[in-house]
């Protein structure tokens, strides 16, 4: 991160009491409230949901600004440059886990409940007794057919164009990450800023898919197993795909205000590392899930 001057290298920086977690717990609670009591149809859930989420966006837009602060005033060390780099891999690698749980219930759903509720191996009386004639195949609303009839997305139309935009924005990001060392600062900010661009166009394609599965291909939360994997696995990646443009952009207009310098640029990596995660999960996703 930029610095003003050089921090004592023997003194690890510890901020005064901020009130920011407490607040943030606060935000927290009533955005899960709200929430809970939102789908509980309760008419002040909604409300309560959004002003948490109001709240928590306060409280995120000041808690970083201290910290951007701090780094530009130059109160960081290398000791806390490899404490933020060892947060960031925890965090990633908490995300990994998030993922594998949900690519976990997809594997298990084909390669085990769905043979065995259609009467192979062990499954034979669960079959007879419960779900007679029932054949597994894949994609499948399971037995029951809930959520009735439906089609799947082609992979070879706007899942392949995502495909090729995400791993465009890769190279994007790196071409920046390299302008950045090299002190090259125009081909910085314009390939930065298509980084973004990249990640705003993705999202809106990804939206037009939702919209054409809902309203064409009765393709919903509600089409069974596949439908719930589908619209978790492909929504909770397009949420970090929109943190993670938003949080592209912050760092666009923190080198637009020159808070970066070749040596020191630890938000840049990290918000690159995550990137870059982003990118990964989404040819698993379009590997599990479009394609086979």
């Amino acid at each position: 991160m930029g610095q003003a001057h050089t921090p004592d290298a023997n003194i690890y920086f510890v901020p005064h009491s901020s009130r920011w977690p407490f607040l943030g717990s606060i935000a927290l609670f009533v955005t899960m409230i709200g929430l809970a009591n939102w789908l509980n149809e309760d008419a002040w859930g909604k409300t309560a949901f959004f002003v948490g989420i109001a709240l928590l966006c306060g409280v995120l837009f000041g808690w970083f600004g201290d910290v951007i602060r701090e780094s530009v005033r130059g109160h960081y060390n290398r000791q806390v440059d490899v404490s933020f780099r060892m947060g960031m891999m925890w965090f990633i690698f908490s995300e990994v886990m998030f993922f594998a749980a949900f690519f976990g219930a997809l594997f298990y759903a084909r390669q085990f409940a769905l043979p065995w509720l259609s009467g192979e191996g062990d499954g034979v009386m669960t079959n007879n007794l419960l779900w007679a004639n029932y054949a597994a195949g894949w994609p499948t609303n399971g037995p029951g057919a809930i959520g009735g009839t439906f089609e799947t997305i082609p992979a070879w139309g706007l899942p392949l164009l995502n495909t090729l935009i995400l791993l465009t924005s890769g190279v994007t990001i790196t071409i920046a990450h390299h302008a950045l060392k090299a002190g090259h600062r125009k081909q910085l900010l314009t390939f930065l800023g298509l980084t973004v661009l990249l990640g705003c166009v993705f999202l809106y394609f990804q939206a037009e898919e939702y919209i054409h599965a809902y309203k064409e291909l009765n393709l919903t939360l509600g089409s069974g197993i596949y439908g719930s994997t589908f619209f978790m696995l492909t929504g909770f990646h397009g949420a970090h795909v929109t943190l993670g443009t938003l949080m592209l952009a912050i760092i666009w207009f923190r080198c637009l205000k020159g808070h970066f310098d070749k040596d020191n640029h630890f938000a840049f990596e990290a918000v690159a590392w995550y990137w870059h995660f982003v990118d990964v999960v989404w040819l698993g996703l379009f590997l599990f899930v479009y394609v086979l």
